[in-house]
Order: structure tokens, then C-alpha cells, then sequence
């Protein structure tokens, strides 16, 4: 593929709220729900990134409000049972955090947000600065693209690139991102390395192919 794939700061919001070590557990659930996020950046210094406080982090202390755990609850708990009796930010948060940088590829940050199972990254620059946060919703914004330019990309990355001399002009149509190629082409055996780049172009939903071979036989 030749075109140039979207990073992680094209997409990334840039005006973020964060808090400091000292934040107490009554200011982060309000600023929480003042920015409508489900997770807050920790930071020190500079602006340095040391960690996360989410919302997993602050459930504990009303799940074990009246509650006395038995000795199997708390062994196996304990991270939980600490998070319930913590006050502020610096024993809330999950640290260190796992954050991703603003050159990255969105599929580097879908696959370290999946890993990580969380749904905000802290978006940091090469010393660990805080520069914004992507969410999973802002990871998504690429499925918003307009079919035609999908269409555009396809035709000239990866049609012109495989099937440069059909035996008929390949088509490419694009509807709500799936993407069609119908055509007669000489060599079918390309057709499974053209479905792995068409579903590599931003904004692809899945691919779907109407190609005869030189014989007039179809594959899909």
C-alpha cells in the first residue's frame, strides 16, 4: 500500500483534563463527570504521565462499602480491597499507564487499547508529556470516511497496483464501507492479496469481490 495510513493525532482529542498525585477521590469523580470521561491521566512535573485513574479504579470503594469480605475475598482481591480504602489519586491509579504516541498508527493504538482493555489512552510525546487522549470512539472516526474517497484509494492502491492489464476493466463500488471489485482479471491467485489491502484502506468495513478468471469462472 502506498498511501499514508492515519496516526494516532489526527484523531486524538487535545484539550484534555488531567489531575495531579494529590487529587482527592471526591475531585476526580466530579471532574469525570464534568468532562463526561470514564478516565483521568495522573500527572507530575512537567506534565509527565505516571498513570490512570478510571472508573474500575473508583467502583471498589461502593462495592465494598458494607461489606467485610471473607479471607478467600480478600486474598484474591486485595489490589481491589486496597483501591477501596484509598483517598487519592496517587493509591487510586493503575500505574504505570499505558499510553501510545501521537505518530502511531491507529491500529497500533486499537491493538494496545484492546490488550490493555481500556478505552482511553493518554496520548504522550518521546519524554512521557501528556499531549491528549485518544478514546475508542476517536479510533473509530476513520469508518466515517466518505465511500468515494474509499473507492479513490482502492482504484489507485490497490487495483492499478494488482490488476494492471484485465481482461476487463475492474470496477470498484463502495456502499456504508464495503467495498466491491467486480471484473474479468488473468491471474485469481491475486484476489486474496487484494482483499488483505483493500481491508488495510482506512475506512474499509469488508471487502467483497464478482472477479472471473480468463475461464469466466468467479471469485469471491
Amino acid at each position: 500500500m502506498h498511501g499514508t495510513p492515519h496516526i494516532v493525532s489526527d484523531v486524538m482529542t487535545h484539550t484534555v483534563a488531567a489531575i495531579g498525585r494529590k487529587a482527592n477521590f471526591k475531585e476526580i469523580v466530579q471532574l469525570m463527570e464534568q468532562w463526561k470521561v470514564s478516565a483521568l491521566p495522573v500527572l507530575e512535573g512537567e506534565g509527565r504521565v505516571i498513570g490512570v485513574v478510571s472508573e474500575a479504579d473508583l467502583l471498589p470503594k461502593e462495592e465494598f462499602r458494607d461489606s467485610d469480605p471473607d479471607r478467600y475475598t480478600q486474598l484474591r482481591r486485595l489490589s481491589d480491597l486496597a483501591k477501596a480504602g484509598a483517598v487519592t489519586a496517587e493509591d487510586l491509579m493503575t500505574a504505570p499507564a499505558v499510553t501510545v504516541q501521537a505518530n502511531a498508527t491507529l491500529a497500533l493504538a486499537a491493538r494496545t487499547m484492546a490488550h490493555a482493555k481500556v478505552k482511553r489512552l493518554p496520548v504522550v510525546d518521546d519524554v512521557g508529556l501528556l499531549e491528549g487522549v485518544a478514546s475508542r470512539g476517536d479510533l473509530l472516526k476513520v469508518f466515517l470516511r466518505d465511500d468515494e474517497d474509499i473507492a479513490e484509494e482502492v482504484r489507485r492502491e490497490v487495483v492499478s497496483y494488482l490488476f494492471r492489464a484485465p481482461l476487463a476493466p475492474v470496477r470498484v463500488q463502495v456502499y456504508d464501507g464495503v467495498v466491491t471489485l467486480t471484473g474479468r482479471v488473468r491471474d485469481t491467485s491475486l484476489v486474496p492479496v487484494a482483499a488483505r489491502l483493500v481491508r488495510a484502506v482506512e475506512g474499509v468495513v469488508d471487502v467483497e469481490f464478482e472477479l472471473t478468471g480468463p475461464s469466466g469462472q468467479q471469485e469471491r
